[in-house]
């Protein structure tokens, strides 16, 4: 399957901000839509933000004010800026590409950790 490489977790103070980042390891073509999904202890994978490649964006309402999705498509890359963190944002970050034939890639993980 395609591999996704993601990168800029961490942990931050309540308040702060990160940028995580999503890029195929290797060229992929005919890319439906990229996005970010997130999983919290004991709780289900939620859709977190999607970038569709005609430039349509979706958000989770509790993030919509706070976090800003971007693609750079000359690198198929995806980027999730979040600011304003808050602890209910921990959780480990998944990056998803949805390839034009429906199939979907996920990326391993990155874990988000906002804490005082």
């Amino acid at each position: 399957q395609v591999q996704l490489v993601e990168s800029g977790g961490g942990l931050v103070q309540p308040g702060g901000s990160l940028r995580l980042s999503c890029a195929p390891s290797t060229t992929v073509f005919n890319i439906y839509a990229m996005g970010w999904y997130r999983q919290a202890p004991g709780k289900q994978r939620e859709l977190v933000a999607t970038a569709s490649s005609g430039g349509s964006t979706t958000y989770l309402n509790s993030v919509k004010d706070r976090f800003t999705i971007s693609r750079d498509n000359a690198k198929n890359t995806v980027y999730l800026q979040m600011n304003s963190l808050k602890p209910e944002d921990t959780a480990v970050y998944y990056c998803n590409l949805r390839h034009s034939t429906g199939r979907d890639y996920w990326g391993q993980g990155t874990q988000v950790t906002v804490s005082s």
